[in-house]
């Protein structure tokens, strides 16, 4: 091991080590932990960026980078570290500091307002979270909005100006289809809010997260208010899902969601842990994933692709009818698939339908836009939020927890993370595109059960390679096109055109 990869090593240990604080505050920790474990996540934050700006670190990276092809993946890591100082010494440590304390204490006070239902609990928090990350992008730079500064950090390269057309294409395909669809009969859906007890659903959950291939070897399910993933190595990739008795999707999803999540993680090559390609030297995150809307296909297409298809439900609905035989005694495999289908414009993001779901991320990338840019106050983001949501979706919001609070993203800091999520939606129909032209039989296979060779297929072109491409390279060397929505759109208008009867045409490309 050389000078470089020791020292990578040891930077990649304590994003770890934050990652396994971050699992515990989230899952287990008593409130009364809160202001201790923000003294310690800051600490163990300033002690990494230390290490990331130790001129020892940033010379042992320079002796690598350019010793060899472009293509070499000790160079690749050499350059991204370099990159990484580059904007980390435009940060001031004192920034770094209060965003890691910050963060910590504003997640809980989100929970406890969240719980109260008020907003106001929350407000000072926030305003100070705006603050710090306009101070964030000043610092980093930007040529247009300060917006994109914050997006570079999630999804390089995407900026307000390349966002807002995709966003208006999708809208253009998605408003008219929904309004098509809410003028067809609904199917009933009643059945998915009947009583279903947590303990069943977290084992039936698990199991097929196992069946995917999730490895609870390497792996654990665990319940937290918000689902999430979270890694510390290929060796330890933990998955947490939210239990709600009355709501049976909720957690069914939510877990084949965050798989997703899980088996990129799990797939790194064993070579890529503790180094700067499992490491987002910038974010100061522990992750292998090449990007958060590249890591959203992957959840995405488990969750939406596989687990929302009539094929994935003929195969297992006999399952969930045994594990729930009161609940889905009148119950057969169309009409559970047609209700976890169903196009419902809804109060909550995790929840929304695939069709309704963007149009949630559209709401708050622009929100965020705004706060950033100074033209929205804290305070008058309720309204705001509503206004939109009734606009949008033409739903009155009833309460803040149902509304403006109920994502964790603000809390934790993650200003400019939404818009992966659509992204990963996009990149999840190109990556399954080029998956069924290359993987002979894929979806016959897939209806028997065999989700082996699409797992491996990831793998050997997204999964094993961490974060030694960006998102636009994984795109080409995978699909031989850049960012593309016009496979999603044509998923999208297929799918619920079958579902609701609907004489759709095709969407033409420009």
């Amino acid at each position: 091991m050389n000078d470089f990869q020791r020292r990578s090593a040891e930077i990649n240990d304590l994003l770890c080590v934050l990652n396994v604080l971050n699992w515990d505050a989230r899952t287990q920790m008593p409130a009364g932990g809160s202001s201790a474990r923000a003294q310690q996540q800051a600490t163990i934050s300033a002690l990494a960026q230390e290490k990331l700006l130790d001129p020892a670190f940033e010379a042992a990276a320079q002796a690598i980078s350019g010793d060899g092809s472009a293509d070499d993946v000790e160079n690749r890591a050499a350059q991204q570290a370099l990159d990484a100082i580059s904007a980390l010494k435009r940060i001031p440590a004192e920034l770094t500091r209060e965003l890691a304390l910050l963060k910590s204490e504003a997640q809980d006070v989100w929970a406890r307002a969240k719980a109260a239902n008020d907003f106001s609990m929350f407000a000072p928090a926030l305003t100070r979270m705006v603050e710090l990350n306009r101070q964030l992008a000043e610092a980093l730079g930007y040529e247009g909005h300060p917006y994109d500064a914050l997006l570079n950090l999630y999804e390089p390269g995407v900026t307000v100006a390349t966002l807002l057309p995709l966003f208006e294409r999708l809208r253009a395909h998605h408003v008219p289809l929904l309004k098509a669809i809410q003028q067809q009969p609904q199917p009933r859906s009643e059945f998915l809010n009947r009583s279903y007890p947590a303990a069943e659903q977290k084992r039936l959950s698990l199991a097929l997260a196992q069946k995917f291939g999730y490895d609870t070897q390497r792996g654990r399910l665990d319940e937290s208010a918000h689902p999430f993933e979270i890694s510390f190595t290929r060796q330890d990739v933990r998955i947490t899902t939210r239990l709600q008795e009355n709501f049976l999707s909720g957690a069914l999803f939510g877990t084949l969601h965050e798989t997703g999540h899980a088996m990129y993680e799990q797939g790194v090559r064993p070579e890529l842990s503790r180094t700067v390609l499992t490491s987002d030297l910038t974010g100061l995150y522990a992750v292998g994933g090449a990007s958060y809307g590249t890591h959203e296909s992957q959840s995405r297409l488990w969750e939406n692709r596989i687990g929302r298809s009539k094929a994935y439900w003929n195969l297992h609905f006999p399952q969930l009818q045994a594990a729930f035989p009161e609940q889905l005694a009148d119950v057969d495999t169309a009409a559970f698939h047609r209700a976890v289908n169903t196009v419902r414009p809804s109060l909550i993001r995790v929840e929304a339908d695939e069709l309704t779901y963007d149009l949630h991320i559209m709401l708050r990338v622009e929100l965020e836009r705004l706060l950033i840019g100074g033209e929205l106050a804290v305070k008058d983001l309720p309204a705001a939020w509503n206004a939109r949501i009734k606009s949008d979706l033409g739903l009155d919001v009833p309460d803040d927890a149902h509304g403006v609070l109920q994502d964790i993203h603000w809390s934790a800091g993650m200003i400019g993370s939404f818009p992966t999520y659509t992204i990963g939606n996009v990149m999840a129909s190109q990556f399954y595109a080029a998956a069924l032209e290359q993987v002979p039989d894929l979806e016959n296979g897939l209806a028997r059960g065999e989700y082996t060779p699409l797992r491996e297929w990831l793998t050997d072109h997204i999964y094993q390679h961490g974060r030694t491409f960006t998102p636009h390279e994984l795109l080409m060397r995978v699909t031989g096109h850049g960012l593309d929505p016009q496979p999603y759109l044509d998923y999208l208008s297929g799918k619920y055109g079958e579902l609701y009867g609907l004489n759709l045409q095709k969407e033409q490309t420009t």
